[in-house]
């Protein structure tokens, strides 16, 4: 299975830059894992909602420019559904069995997703009601990732 994980903006601090690469490690046995940053726009504190709908516009070009066609879509929106890792699980080894070799999961700037990705996404997922930073989502994906492989394989992970 590939995975690609298309995430607008670039990690700058060391320790999520450490976790994501030991996260990255620790795949490698499992799917062939790329991860694509994407250029975020910078937005103005107290910028007006023609701002904000310019800014996510940006973004969504770029993200949707990153996909090649071919994969199975799912992104990280607040109003997609709630899984438990077991059913993440299913879910990554339903879409391996039906026939799917690539799953592009992306993960959005500070203020989300624009609709036109949204829109293309095959699937919308929901990690919680609240908001954690881009950089922080980007590990606990892989996290879930790695735990769902775990899942599939029979082998243990922490509960």
């Amino acid at each position: 299975m590939r995975i690609s994980i298309i995430c607008v903006g670039r990690i700058k601090e060391k320790y999520w830059a450490q976790a994501i690469e030991e996260y990255v490690k620790r795949l490698s046995r499992y799917c062939k894992l790329e991860i694509k940053e994407l250029q975020d726009e910078k937005t103005p504190d107290g910028c007006s909602d023609a701002i904000r709908r310019q800014i996510l516009a940006k973004e969504g070009a770029r993200i949707l420019g990153a996909l090649k066609g071919d994969e199975y879509v799912a992104a990280l929106a607040i109003e997609g559904g709630s899984y438990s890792s077991e059913s993440f699980a299913e879910f990554i080894d339903g879409l391996g069995k039906g026939g799917r070799s690539h799953i592009a999961f992306v993960i959005g700037g500070s203020l989300g997703l624009d609709k036109s990705v949204t829109g293309r996404a095959d699937f919308l997922i929901s990690f919680s009601d609240m908001t954690f930073p881009h950089q922080m989502m980007r590990v606990i994906l892989l996290e879930q990732i790695y735990r769902a492989y775990r899942i599939i394989n029979n082998e243990p992970y922490h509960k």
